[in-house]
């Protein structure tokens, strides 16, 4: 069958990648893809925001299946175009309607959701600007750290966390009156501070069965020793040390299984991933936050460790007969070490010549993430510019050749974290 990918980024050219070894895949399309995807795919120009040029791209190359791998698409409603169009009955796409988007679309319907279907997660209280005394008097309330969320998408910019009250009440001022994160903070979560180490867990449902995915721990800091401040990721590694059959067995019973009950009782059109940002709090798990899709970079660590076919993973969630899938993973560890332009996450330059990737061993896989191709040359084309992915028998053999495939690949401004695993390794 032919399939197209929504996205442009590291997780894209991830999907990409494996779905290409697949045996059900005929044609694969990626919209709009990057460097990498276009070495294993064939790259389309087409916004994946813009549903009726979308449309007309599936009909006229015949697509059967869409991936949607960003958030955007989905809290826009791109499961319900889809399902109310006519001429798109018999095409399959992968991920949530717009009422399930919800959970990643507001953090205020999420915790709401939670707490209806008691899953634990922080305490909360949800404050708007006619209610802003009331938010900056409950700060006072509270012990430090201070953690403020504006409710909308915010390209995983809109929480804060900051030790002082005063700064607390000028950022809470800033996202409600001054519109900080715009139309995404018209709502701000003030919430409790949750002291624990963060695991991902991530689930394709095809809204009745499920299956677990290998888990990940990313990196969201800039600094080494998670210093500075967050990103979209500079790392990850799978499995997680920490993320043992006992706590996992936690998550299932108290996590996956109320979401999965919650989703059917709510009547929601769920099929898709839900990725469980989660807090290891002395061995219990709490939910930090839902997203309705996978992460980015945990997905270059997942991807290289399943075993099963890929594409017909997805068509079996696609014909809703997942529970009956089997679903085979490595044991080997992964992890990723993103390489990013200089001043990321702030200001940085793009159009920067990236060399060396073809003297890469090859057990290493480059995921590009920011990257165009112009004429034989591989360009910078945005903050993260690559994920470094390299598989082995233990931590510190993966960490090496992360580092070392790190070092090679050169351009102007980069930059990369070299401790990305490094926590983890007195627990391997």
């Amino acid at each position: 069958m032919n399939i197209l990918i929504l996205g442009s980024g590291g997780r894209e050219h991830a999907f990409a990648w494996k779905l290409a070894q697949s045996n059900i895949c005929d044609q694969l399309f990626v919209a709009p893809g990057n460097a990498g995807t276009a070495q294993v795919a064939t790259n389309v120009p087409l916004n994946p925001e813009d549903f009726d040029q979308i449309k007309q791209f599936v009909l006229q190359n015949q697509i059967k299946l869409v991936l949607v791998g960003p958030e955007v698409p989905l809290v826009q409603g791109i499961k319900d175009y889809f399902r109310e169009d006519e001429a798109l009955q018999s095409v399959y796409l992968i991920g949530p309607d717009r009422r399930a988007a919800a959970l990643e679309g507001s953090k205020d319907f999420a915790k709401y959701f939670m707490q209806k279907y008691q899953i634990p997660t922080a305490t909360y209280r949800t404050f708007e600007l006619h209610t802003l005394e009331e938010g900056l008097l409950y700060l006072t309330t509270l012990q430090p750290p201070f953690v403020l969320k504006a409710d909308g998408l915010a390209a995983g910019k809109g929480v804060i966390i900051v030790e002082n009250l005063h700064e607390a009440q000028q950022h809470l001022r800033e996202m409600l009156q001054e519109q900080k994160f715009g139309a995404a903070s018209t709502k701000v979560l003030i919430e409790e501070f949750l002291r624990g180490i963060e695991v991902s867990v991530f689930v394709l449902t095809d809204g009745h069965g499920y299956k677990i995915l290998p888990e990940a721990k990313d990196y969201k800091r800039i600094g080494e020793g998670d210093t500075g401040p967050n990103t979209g990721g500079m790392g990850a590694v799978s499995p997680v040390p920490f993320a043992d059959q006992e706590f996992m067995e936690k998550v299932k019973s108290r996590i996956i299984q109320p979401t999965m009950q919650g989703l059917q009782a709510e009547k929601m059109d769920y099929s898709g991933f839900i990725f469980f940002g989660l807090i290891n709090v002395q061995g219990e798990p709490y939910v930090i936050e839902y997203n309705i899709r996978m992460g980015d970079p945990e997905t270059q660590v997942v991807m290289p460790r399943l075993l099963s076919d890929f594409g017909e993973m997805l068509w079996a969630t696609a014909q809703k007969r997942l529970a009956a899938f089997e679903l085979l993973i490595k044991d080997q560890i992964t992890a990723t070490t993103v390489l990013v332009s200089g001043g990321y996450p702030g200001k940085y330059e793009k159009g920067k010549e990236i060399s060396h990737l073809d003297i890469l061993s090859e057990d290493v896989i480059p995921f590009h993430a920011g990257t165009i191709q112009k004429n034989n040359t591989i360009l910078t084309d945005g903050g993260r510019v690559m994920s470094i992915t390299a598989q082995g028998d233990t931590l510190e053999e993966v960490m090496q050749k992360c580092q070392k495939a790190a070092n090679l690949i050169q351009f102007e401004g980069k930059y990369f974290r070299k401790d990305i695993g490094q926590d983890l390794l007195h627990q391997s």
